[in-house]
């Protein structure tokens, strides 16, 4: 199976930027996006029907903001929207698919940049979230959890560790929450498959970072260990430039 995580900082945006024709030359068995910034009525989903693509969505109640949606050629045998706390799901930042006894997690983690305000609803999520995992992994054991976590957990992770110490993204208590994160019976795909590479998953617009690669890598594949012996490989892909985000590729060996 191969999963794409993408924050695409607006689907609409992203369509006009060329992501149909790059999703038609690759064939994703799933697609997770965040930050959509629309609800599905405002897009021309034909587009990805054609592709073979049917679709999950899980919209912000405020228009143009958050929200995430799944994108599947295989048909899940369950779809729930939120995590059932309300001061989040009305952001539309958790998207659950089951695909038999396997459950993808589509997520938009709140970010802190707007100010204390939103450190604090971010750092609230964070506890909330851990709890919630905590508790699915009681009757679904097999979790992939992926998107934005918009939290850089190591100085590998950031192209300028030291002058961000102290950026929200990079806080030392966002960073103890991922050592906890990944201390509780998830792993992190990528860095599993590599753990010496320096890659990122987001550039900031200003100042050429993109093309200087002064990037952040805030974007997972996070997988219980009990799935982390099948996973094939898991790659940031920042060929493809339809957002400030790259891709997030995971393949993984789930037999037959």
């Amino acid at each position: 199976m191969q999963l794409i995580s993408y924050n695409i900082n607006g689907i609409r945006a992203a369509i006009r930027n060329g992501l149909i024709d790059w999703l038609a030359q690759n064939n994703f068995d799933i697609i997770c996006f965040q930050e959509v910034k629309a609800t599905a009525d405002v897009v021309d989903l034909t587009l990805f029907e054609q592709l073979g693509y049917q679709y999950h969505w899980h919209a912000a109640e405020k228009k143009g903001y958050s929200g995430v949606a799944t994108f599947s050629k295989i048909a899940p045998t369950n779809v729930v929207l939120g995590c059932g706390l309300p001061v989040y799901d009305c952001e539309g930042r958790i998207l659950r698919t089951d695909f038999d006894d396997l459950t993808l997690l589509n997520c938009y983690f709140p970010s802190g940049t707007s100010g204390e305000l939103r450190q604090g609803v971010k750092m609230e999520f964070l506890r909330d979230f851990y709890v919630y995992i905590d508790n699915l992994k009681k009757t679904r054991p097999k979790l992939i959890v992926v998107g934005d976590y918009n939290i850089a957990h190591n100085a590998i992770d950031i192209h300028d560790p030291v002058r961000n110490k102290n950026t929200t993204g990079f806080l030392p208590e966002e960073r103890t929450w991922m050592d906890q994160w990944f201390g509780s019976g998830m792993t992190d795909s990528f860095r599993y498959k590599h753990p010496d590479e320096v890659a990122y998953s987001w550039w900031s617009y200003r100042a050429g970072a993109r093309a200087n690669n002064k990037g952040w890598r805030i974007d997972y594949a996070s997988v219980t260990d009990n799935l982390r012996d099948q996973i094939i490989d898991c790659q940031m892909l920042p060929d493809a430039v339809h957002a400030d985000h790259c891709p997030v590729s995971l393949n993984l060996d789930l037999g037959d």
